[in-house]
């Protein structure tokens, strides 16, 4: 069955990259059918139902992702093309006798110039003479046209709650530090790190926590390291506030004081020099000792995310980590991240 993911335009490969990685976690049976600009679509075996279930539940965990669709068609972006799919579709995996059904159209960027206005009034006419019944405000069912490269159509089984992650924000937090990532970009990390509930998550430089109350929200344990002890009162802050399994320590991240492949993964965002206090000798040896202590602390098979504003491929490969994906995130004009995936074999 073809299940698609609307994905949002926040960057151009993190949220696919998160997509799959959470269908990787819930253990799903998938391969990718086709992949267009903030669409993402994959066929998924199992029993329907089921299968809806587990979508469901990556929905909740999910941050750069507005909707996950149960496909009907995929077709070109043509208006009369689109209409005549609908027309020739069955919709009985999708809706019920007696339900009520709404349709809702979505251009992505400028690969239409199509009026989704008139496009959702066509689609709903083929589905009202299938026999179903339009509710514009309190529809049971909604059927969605994602508009890109192609159109897909179907209908909507799970949305993705994302004012939870503005009710987050770092200026509504109880401390409130600038500089920090925004939780769906951190929400976005822990889910391409494989990040499941049981596991034990570590930042070595945690600052105000807000990678690791990502972690700690989907159900991780979380050890936080910080040399300020300032910032790392505001983390406990908002750890507590938000009722997460933590520990936190006033520690230097070039001598973590953890046994050796203690923990399963590793979220951190390092200091970068301009705007940090840096206790080390240089930034240079910071990253050099803090990325072998990172290395030794991983446990084996584990995964390390490493945002920075600096390149750290050199750092990871002395400490012996294998350099599995490296992104680039364009904050602002002075401001650009690279996010390196880092394993351990």
């Amino acid at each position: 069955m073809l299940y698609a993911f609307e994905l949002s335009g926040e960057h151009e490969q993190i949220p696919r990259a998160e997509a799959l990685a959470c269908l990787d976690v819930e253990g799903m049976d998938y391969s990718e059918h086709v992949f267009f600009d903030q669409c993402l679509v994959v066929d998924i075996l199992g029993e329907t139902a089921q299968v809806d279930e587990q979508l469901r539940s990556i929905a909740d965990r999910l941050a750069m992702c507005h909707h996950v669709l149960k496909v009907a068609g995929i077709c070109p972006t043509d208006p009369d093309t689109i209409r005549d799919m609908v027309e020739s579709t069955s919709i009985t995996g999708h809706i019920t006798t007696g339900k009520t059904y709404v349709v809702r159209a979505k251009r992505i960027k400028h690969h239409t110039n199509i009026n989704s206005a008139q496009l959702e009034g066509r689609v709903g006419g083929s589905i009202y003479r299938k026999g179903f019944s339009a509710d514009l405000k309190n529809a049971d069912v909604v059927f969605r046209l994602i508009l890109s490269e192609q159109c897909v159509f179907g209908s909507i089984i799970a949305s993705i709650d994302r004012s939870a992650y503005e009710a987050r924000a770092p200026h509504k937090k109880p401390f409130f530090y600038p500089g920090v990532l925004m939780p769906r970009v951190a929400r976005a990390l822990t889910n391409i790190a494989g990040i499941r509930s049981e596991n034990v998550v570590f930042d070595p430089f945690c600052g105000t926590a807000g990678m690791l109350l990502e972690a700690g929200l989907i159900g991780a344990s979380t050890i936080g390291l910080e040399v300020r002890a300032k910032i790392l009162t505001g983390a406990q802050m908002n750890l507590e506030w938000f009722d997460t399994d933590h520990s936190l320590i006033i520690g230097d991240a070039c001598q973590v004081p953890l046994v050796d492949e203690c923990v399963d993964a590793i979220i951190t965002d390092p200091p970068y020099g301009r705007s940090a206090r840096i206790e080390a000798e240089s930034l240079h040896h910071l990253y050099e000792a803090s990325f072998t202590e990172m290395y030794r602390v991983l446990a084996r098979e584990g995964t390390a995310i490493v945002v920075s504003e600096m390149p750290v491929e050199e750092y990871a490969l002395n400490a012996g980590f294998v350099i599995r994906k490296e992104y680039v995130q364009r904050v602002h004009r002075s401001l650009t991240r690279l996010i390196a995936v880092l394993y351990k074999e």
